[in-house]
């Protein structure tokens, strides 16, 4: 385990320094077949990736014609995002997820390692963002993951937890499980999606 200096995964700080130092245990390394499969089903949708890291799947959406924005609030993210992103670079934009608005109604938000990546209390709050920046019949799809965890990110959910914060706001349309998960989620997520109520 690499020793850093920051230690609080709610400050843009801590991340810039796991993406200068290369430590990214959480990073794909490509855009996952489940996301793949749901791109395939739909006519392509307005879709936000927050935390979006090194951002493969914006560049998967953008090219299937999907209009796609991804943020991240670590200047290191978008930056690492930005020079793999390539022609779709500008559709990294550096901002706080919480205090983000879409230039256009959204009819997706792409969830993979973000809410993991808070801290448990803030749990309730980017449930009720992802709410008020869906409209009734848009969607939450992606990666959950499920483990009890005291230590993190990632930080685990237990599924009776996310099925009590999503409740209000949404109800789970599809829930399948992940074949081709990194080492770290192994075994412990699923691919999800929520639609808006």
């Amino acid at each position: 385990m690499a020793d850093f200096i920051h230690r609080d995964p709610r400050d843009p700080a801590f991340w810039d320094e796991r993406f200068a130092r290369a430590f990214t245990p959480w990073d794909r390394g490509g855009v996952p077949q489940a996301l793949r499969d749901f791109v395939e089903r739909f006519a392509p949708l307005t879709t936000l990736i927050p935390g979006c890291g090194s951002a493969y799947e914006l560049v998967y959406l953008c090219e299937a014609g999907w209009d796609a924005t991804a943020i991240d609030f670590a200047p290191e993210a978008v930056a690492r995002g930005r020079t793999l992103a390539g022609q779709w670079g500008n559709r990294i934009v550096e901002a706080d997820f919480f205090a983000w608005q879409p230039a256009r109604p959204l009819d997706l938000i792409y969830e993979c390692a973000f809410l993991c990546a808070l801290p448990p209390a803030m749990r309730p709050q980017l449930v009720a963002r992802w709410a008020e920046l869906l409209a009734p019949g848009g969607q939450v799809a992606g990666f959950f993951y499920f483990d009890q965890t005291i230590k993190g990110p990632p930080f685990g959910i237990a599924r009776a937890e996310l099925e009590s914060l999503m409740a209000p706001y949404f109800e789970c349309v599809e829930d399948q499980s992940v074949d081709d998960s990194i080492p770290i989620f192994a075994g412990k997520e699923r691919w999800m999606v929520f639609q808006r109520s």
